[in-house]
């Protein structure tokens, strides 16, 4: 499990090392491609674009709760690269003549659930299952089209999206680890009734851009529940082994708070099998 500031770094690299995107090239998508993607593709491109200040303003909170200031600059890095999703959706459907978004029910509904209550696991729990199913969603889009533009930006925010869902998971084995078992099957319980609407509500909303992919509701049902599974196991507090720092002779004791942020991954093959499709 990578601390804050390891985050942070993975964040700063990661900005440093995007793939390349052939702008010169043009939209180049053909209209019966843009016919099935172009309406579901201004939902999403609007959902990537949020400012994330009420997400800062949890992680904040929570922040100066548990004695970890770098999760803020973790958290502010995570949000620049949705922009950055949202920033390349936009200019594509302006090289290919498509208006953005300025509303989607999808995207309200989504939004409704995280402001619900200003906790970091009430944003993190449904961040995760949307960019699962993102996951799902532009492996399909890049499937959908020849366009080397809008190939190369699906791309990286797959590549992204591992990163963005280990990094949720984390904190919410953090955040579950010190609840009695039968808190966290409640939980578990939750996650899934919650994850079967979401997964049903993006089908209903962008059916006509995932068949243009090659996924039947069956195919995307059963693909983003694998990706879901494998991210209930990097999110679960037993896939790792919780060992305070090594202290020098006559530290003081460590708080619990610093003691949750400190643990060793024994799990990091969860995660991983996240990226693949």
């Amino acid at each position: 499990m990578r601390s804050s500031s390891e985050w942070v770094a993975y964040f700063e690299r990661n900005a440093a090392e995007l793939r390349a995107i052939p702008w010169e090239m043009g939209a180049g998508v053909t209209d019966a491609e843009l016919s099935a993607i172009s309406a579901s593709l201004r939902g999403w491109q609007l959902g990537e674009t949020s400012d994330g200040s009420h997400l800062l303003a949890a992680a904040r909170h929570y922040a100066a709760a548990v004695g970890d200031p770098e999760f803020i600059d973790a958290v502010r890095l995570f949000i620049t690269e949705e922009q950055r999703h949202g920033g390349n959706l936009g200019r594509f459907l302006d090289l290919a003549g498509v208006e953005r978004a300025s509303s989607d029910w999808g995207d309200s509904l989504f939004r409704a659930i995280r402001y619900a209550m200003p906790r970091m696991e009430i944003w993190a729990t449904p961040v995760v299952m949307v960019e699962t199913h993102a996951m799902v969603y532009y492996n399909a889009v890049r499937r959908a089209t020849q366009s080397p533009v809008l190939r190369a930006i699906c791309e990286q925010i797959l590549a992204d999206e591992v990163a963005h869902i280990r990094f949720q998971c984390e904190r919410l084995a953090i955040l579950h680890r010190r609840r009695p078992w039968w808190q966290r099957k409640l939980t578990m319980g939750l996650h899934r009734l919650l994850f079967a609407g979401i997964t049903v509500a993006v089908w209903g909303g962008h059916q006509r851009a995932l068949r243009a992919g090659g996924y039947d509701f069956g195919r995307f049902w059963r693909a983003a529940w694998r990706k879901m599974r494998f991210a209930w196991r990097a999110m679960s507090p037993n896939t790792y082994c919780w060992q305070p720092p090594q202290q020098p002779p006559q530290a003081p004791q460590q708080s619990a708070a610093s003691s949750i942020l400190s643990p060793v991954s024994v799990g990091r093959g969860a995660a991983a099998e996240l990226g693949r499709r």
